[in-house]
């Protein structure tokens, strides 16, 4: 039997968070080498449902050659329990820009700021690591909770995409929010 891998990766640390990197890599390795029950307590996914989407994820190709991810599981420092995810889930390295995306898994830490906490140790690294220009998100309008968490990261609105993302079985338009490296910088 082979030996299960080390991973080789980014950690980030926050007052109250430590932010695991996932990477194509990583995921690779996951799925190569762990068991299910290995899986989801690494990933923090807490049902079988959430165990396949992933799988089917990995099994579908989640990077392409010029399309990749790196996100980080949140992990509070108090408990060692998962708690969400943040990261680039669409990078384009040679484009140098990427979208962030941002999810909170555990009820129990919502409305408490640890995504805003998350993301600005996120939106540092993107610039500063991954020579980023540009880092972008898109919304639903109505997702206020998402929308004072780009604002304090000072993120700008620059447009409604219609018709952009699909989601809860219909289609809905995005709000579109950028932040350039010169203007992080300049904050």
């Amino acid at each position: 039997m082979q030996d299960k891998p080390d991973f080789k990766q980014i950690i980030l640390e926050t007052d109250r968070l430590i932010l695991k990197e996932l990477n194509p890599e990583i995921i690779y390795n996951l799925f190569t080498f762990f068991n299910d029950e290995e899986i989801k307590n690494y990933m923090g996914l807490r049902s079988e449902n959430e165990l396949e989407l992933e799988r089917m994820r990995f099994e579908q190709g989640n990077a392409t050659f010029n399309i990749s991810f790196k996100t980080f599981l949140l992990i509070d420092k108090a408990t060692g329990t998962v708690v969400g995810r943040t990261g680039f889930h669409n990078w384009y390295a040679h484009h140098f820009r990427a979208e962030i995306g941002y999810t909170i898994t555990d009820e129990n830490f919502l409305q408490k700021g640890y995504m805003t906490e998350a993301n600005k140790a996120v939106v540092e690294y993107g610039f500063e690591h991954m020579d980023l220009n540009r880092i972008e998100a898109f919304i639903a309008a109505y997702n206020t909770p998402s929308l004072k968490i780009l604002l304090r990261l000072g993120f700008k609105k620059e447009g409604t995409l219609r018709q952009h993302y699909f989601v809860n079985n219909k289609i809905e338009d995005s709000d579109c929010y950028g932040l350039l490296k010169k203007e992080y910088y300049a904050r």
